[in-house]
């Protein structure tokens, strides 16, 4: 059963929000089931986008940064694009959207391209090509 509706208390989202959170953006554990709420992936995105703040500023202004940027996330007056949501924080981390890869004029190079293609793709991403090395 979904627990859609289960997280009014900490954040104010809509049914149909609610809905595509957990179709898409929360995190689930080995047997499928929810295991993050709302409010815990803004923190995971809130803290892993302020990462840097941490590693070149100090602990207090990493906090400072990691309060404000949940605060945006959480008040729905900022929200990143879909794989920032999905991966952020995760071991896969992949926080961009598209992907412009660059093909020559070659089996090699388009076996390689559509491989790589592939994989940006099963992980959520988008691909276009360069083909300014062809020759047409």
């Amino acid at each position: 059963m979904t627990p859609v509706g289960q997280y009014r208390d900490s954040i104010q989202l809509s049914e149909n929000a609610l809905c595509v959170l957990e179709a898409r953006y929360l995190r689930r554990d080995a047997q499928g089931k929810l295991c993050e709420t709302p409010d815990q992936l803004f923190a995971r995105v809130a803290r892993a986008i302020t990462h840097a703040e941490l590693l070149l500023g100090n602990r207090e202004q990493g906090a400072r940064w990691e309060e404000r940027f949940h605060t945006l996330l959480s008040s729905l007056d900022f929200l990143p694009n879909s794989l920032t949501l999905m991966n952020d924080g995760t071991p896969l981390g992949q926080l961009s959207a598209c992907f412009v890869l660059p093909i020559e004029d070659g089996m090699e190079s388009i076996f390689t391209t559509l491989r790589e293609m592939a994989l940006i793709q099963r992980s959520g991403g988008g691909t276009g090509f360069s083909l300014y090395q062809c020759r047409l």
